[in-house]
């Protein structure tokens, strides 16, 4: 280890060991990096998101009270639906009650059972994916989850509940010819239930785990639910507390990777409700602020960033004419990748990145003749 390496270290330490955090100074040091030696990025990532106070004295009893309160978002969000949906089918008077699944009142367990699966299995996709050039999602936790995993229990875990809505649905397709097509169940379970082993009773894979921290999430937060993206947000958080050196914090990665995100989720949530996207806090607003900042402070570089007029023209035609105009649009983007593919694969990331801000082909025909290719080749 590097002296200035040390030196780093310690000016972390001396700022953490404080009976009051110092914030500004905190905010310094991990501006230049956070080490990860002795579990520091962990804990500085814990203040940073407001989930730790800056009172050290408060820590001890906050952490029992926000990890207590995840066990019972457990119980009452993933193990009571569970065992209530194992003790409906079990005898033959439970479809003469009030609430039954084809109950279609909005208040019906049933109807909301259905609804969350929808959200589940968004989840279950998303998240079996996770970083695919990373071995550590797909390995079993060294602290798997003993409250959903009681071998004792016969409740539907989302595990199983993946696995059962998977292989009763059967998608409705309608073809360009007009004829119904139905998927048989075994075709219409998605790629992902055969993609990674499941691993065997009494074991649960990191990507679980974030499942399950998502799905919660969605249940509580029924107004933005879950959204793609969410998982690239919570991931690094959950590999950065469960690789965490400190074996005490390691073990409770879940409920406190739950509680951190939530809280990075109540400053950026805005980017996720489709409905605020041309508000003055949603995405496509930022973006133009973006812009118009770099056009007044880089007016060189905004140039280059944008396409010429007529070329933007060109590119709204396709985009306009397109049914599934946004859709186009990510082809389009896909497209400008996918045509200096071979600078990419050889460059590192310091070199792709300097060519995609200088992107070297100005033919924007080129570019929607390549989108046009990747959207007929689905």
């Amino acid at each position: 280890m590097s002296r200035l390496h040390q030196n780093r270290i310690a000016d972390f330490q001396e700022v953490l060991g404080e009976p009051t955090v110092a914030l500004a100074k905190l905010r310094e040091l991990c501006f230049s990096g956070i080490p990860f030696d002795g579990g520091l990025r962990c804990l500085c990532w814990k203040i940073l998101l407001n989930y730790l106070p800056l009172e050290k004295a408060l820590w001890s009893s906050l952490l029992k009270k926000q990890r207590d309160l995840y066990s019972q978002f457990l119980k009452e969000m993933i193990i009571q639906p569970g065992i209530a949906k194992a003790n409906l089918g079990v005898s033959r008077e439970d479809v003469t009650l009030e609430d039954h699944p084809l109950n279609p009142s909005p208040d019906s367990r049933w109807n909301t059972y259905f609804k969350d699966n929808e959200v589940l299995l968004q989840i279950d996709k998303d998240v079996r994916r996770l970083y695919p050039d990373m071995a550590f999602f797909q390995r079993p936790t060294d602290y798997p989850c003993l409250l959903v995993l009681d071998p004792q229990s016969e409740f539907e875990t989302l595990r199983r509940r993946v696995e059962q809505t998977t292989l009763k649905a059967q998608p409705v397709a309608r073809s360009r010819s007009g004829l119904t097509n139905v998927s048989s169940p075994l075709k219409a379970a998605p790629s992902s239930l055969s993609e990674y082993e499941v691993l065997p009773n009494g074991c649960e894979a990191h990507w679980e785990v974030v499942e399950r921290i998502l799905f919660i999430y969605a249940k509580l937060n029924p107004g933005i639910a879950y959204v793609q993206g969410m998982n690239e947000i919570v991931g690094p958080l959950y590999y950065t507390f469960a690789t965490d050196p400190n074996s005490e914090w390691k073990e409770h990665a879940e409920a406190d990777t739950f509680f951190c995100f939530t809280n990075l989720m109540a400053e950026i949530r805005d980017n996720f409700i489709k409905s605020l996207d041309d508000s003055q806090c949603g995405i496509t607003y930022k973006m133009e602020k973006v812009y118009s900042t770099l056009k007044e402070k880089d007016v060189e570089l905004y140039l280059k960033l944008e396409f010429l007029l007529p070329d933007v023209i060109r590119i709204w035609d396709s985009l306009f004419a397109d049914a599934k105009r946004f859709d186009f649009l990510l082809l389009v983007c896909c497209a400008m990748l996918t045509l200096i593919r071979d600078q990419l694969l050889e460059g590192d990331f310091t070199l792709n990145m300097r060519l995609l801000q200088d992107y070297p082909i100005s033919d924007v025909h080129l570019i929607l003749k390549k989108a046009k290719e990747l959207q007929d080749s689905k």
